[in-house]
């Protein structure tokens, strides 16, 4: 075992990771036959659970929880035989398991990469859970978790923190920590970025992020590419700490496969900066990779198991009579970036009146379940900005809602054709935090308030503002808050108002800094509009 593995599973035997057992040096594995599950004696000459354990999809009645075995993650196949592995698992309703609510056995395969998703059912609604894994002679570190209220039930609060975008080069994953220690929360949404998919800046931005961790290996392309990647990120101890104290609701943006993808169209498009284009029928070959990956390491239901270079990734989170969440999907149905993408003057292209964002069945799918829900608060959980940025130059950002206004305008007129109230839009993305309005038209009524948390690390230390902050905002006055610090998005929900705490970190590359409030809004239950907290 290398040293930062080693120093990996002492993390987990401390504070909140101290869930695992001792790891034994044991007997080596012994190759199974084909197809035969390997029996509970078995032994490892390395701890499996060096990823960790994890927990998603909250409902009334249970929840998805996760582990991959990898005794040497960074190796094909986590360092695994190529034969099915049975698992043991067990959630309890205390952390001494002295009361056992579920049991049961789940077969990790190695065409899943050993990775386990156990959907446990028939638990209490609104109450916490913790749960542990079994391989071999192995037990794996104690996460906690937590069910949804009972659909309709009459919920008082909703505490959840909105993050994504995390470097692992450009600094460390300390937001993450302070998130793990975060008290009575309810779950996490993670909007994407959980990967970036190259190593070190990208072609024609040399100066984008500092480089304080290196990535193993190349750009990812092939499945194990993206596993090692993905093992690589999971490894991270404040990462895993998140994980293994919370639920988290996921989705994806661009990184996890390709920068700027979008629908059947790779970043890689055959324009001047890059040349050589990819075609769609082999683009969608990493695609498939990528969302394998992607669902293997995610607590996600059975539902999102990918069919090649698709997935369904949208999909609705009930929180009792308070809130209804709705994952979106902003990559897998768009258009391609018009006007050749980046921050550009809008072209006739981006004037497109048919020109789609979510995609025709996704963007029905979300009207009518808001206008469906009898929830206090429209939850729309999503990756790229919808209000609108004008920048100093004048220029839109073709890659968010900007690049696509007929299909902005679409939803945010069926959202006040059906007098959607409390409708809340959480976004990622941008590598800074933002808050304010988003207008059917520019000088429109509010239909919605969007709070954009910035990134865990990419980007670097950051700023308190740029250079060209001021000029933004006067250009923007439907925008109020901005922040370049690194961090992430604390949001507490009653029935009668959303409360929203910008939360950020002094540096990130360097580990170990303290938490920090930049902001602090509120939305009233049905009154359109921010406020200062």
């Amino acid at each position: 075992m290398d040293s930062r593995a080693r120093h990996i599973l002492d993390l987990h035997r401390r504070g909140l990771l101290r869930g695992a057992v001792g790891l034994a040096a044991l007997a080596a594995v012994q190759p199974a036959r084909a197809q035969q599950p390997a029996g509970p004696g078995l032994g490892f000459r390395r701890y499996p659970f060096t990823l960790g354990v994890a927990s998603g999809e909250p409902a009334p009645d249970g929840v998805v929880i996760w582990t991959r075995l990898a005794p040497e993650p960074l190796a094909p196949l986590g360092g695994m035989p190529a034969a099915p592995l049975e698992v043991t698992w067990e959630v309890a309703e205390d952390p001494r398991f002295a009361r056992i609510a579920a049991r049961g056995t789940a077969l990790a395969r190695p065409e899943l990469g050993f990775a386990v998703h156990v959907e446990v059912a028939g638990l209490a609604p609104g109450r916490p859970y913790w749960y542990r894994f079994r391989a071999g002679r192995e037990q794996s570190q104690v996460g906690r978790t937590r069910t949804a209220p009972a659909p309709g039930a009459a919920t008082q609060r909703l505490r959840f923190v909105n993050a994504g975008c995390q470097h692992y080069e450009h600094g460390f994953f300390t937001a993450w920590r302070h998130v793990a220690e975060e008290e009575d929360l309810d779950l996490v949404v993670h909007y994407g970025d959980y990967i970036y998919e190259y190593r070190g800046v990208l072609p024609g931005q040399p100066s984008w992020g500092p480089a304080v961790r290196t990535h193993e290996g190349e750009e990812t392309i092939a499945l194990e590419d993206y596993r090692r990647r993905y093992a690589q990120y999971r490894m991270d101890p404040d990462l895993a700490a998140a994980h293994q104290a919370h639920p988290f609701v996921v989705s994806f943006d661009d990184h996890e496969v390709d920068n700027n993808w979008a629908g059947p169209h790779s970043e890689e498009d055959g324009s001047t900066r890059f040349p050589v284009a990819v075609p769609p029928e082999v683009f969608a070959l990493r695609v498939a990779a990528a969302f394998q990956a992607w669902y293997e390491h995610m607590p996600l239901r059975r539902s999102a198991l990918p069919r090649g270079p698709q997935i369904l990734a949208h999909r609705r989170i009930g929180w009792g009579g308070l809130a209804d969440i709705h994952v979106l999907d902003t990559r897998q149905y768009r258009d391609d970036q018009p006007c050749g993408d980046g921050v550009l003057r809008p072209c006739e292209a981006s004037l497109n009146p048919t020109a789609q964002m979510l995609g025709r069945a996704q963007e029905a799918w979300l009207l009518d379940g808001m206008g469906g829900s009898r929830a206090t608060w429209q939850v729309l959980a999503q990756q790229v900005m919808l209000m609108r940025r004008e920048f100093p130059n004048g220029g839109l950002a073709m890659d968010k809602w900007d690049g696509y206004p007929a299909a902005r305008y679409r939803l945010l007129q069926g959202m006040a054709a059906r007098r959607i109230a409390n409708a809340v839009v959480l976004t990622g993305d941008v590598h800074n935090a933002w808050a304010g309005e988003v207008r059917l038209g520019e000088a429109g009524p509010v239909v919605a308030t969007e709070f954009v948390a910035t990134s865990i690390s990419s980007g670097g230390d950051g700023s308190e503002q740029n250079a060209n902050t001021p000029d933004t905002l006067r250009r923007n006055p439907h925008i109020r808050f901005f922040n370049n610090r690194r961090g992430y998005c604390l949001h507490e929900v009653t029935p009668e108002r959303m409360e929203v705490v910008f939360r950020a970190l002094p540096q990130v590359t360097r580990g170990g800094a303290p938490r920090e409030d930049r902001g602090r809004f509120v939305v009233e239950a049905g009154k359109p509009g921010i406020q200062a907290g």
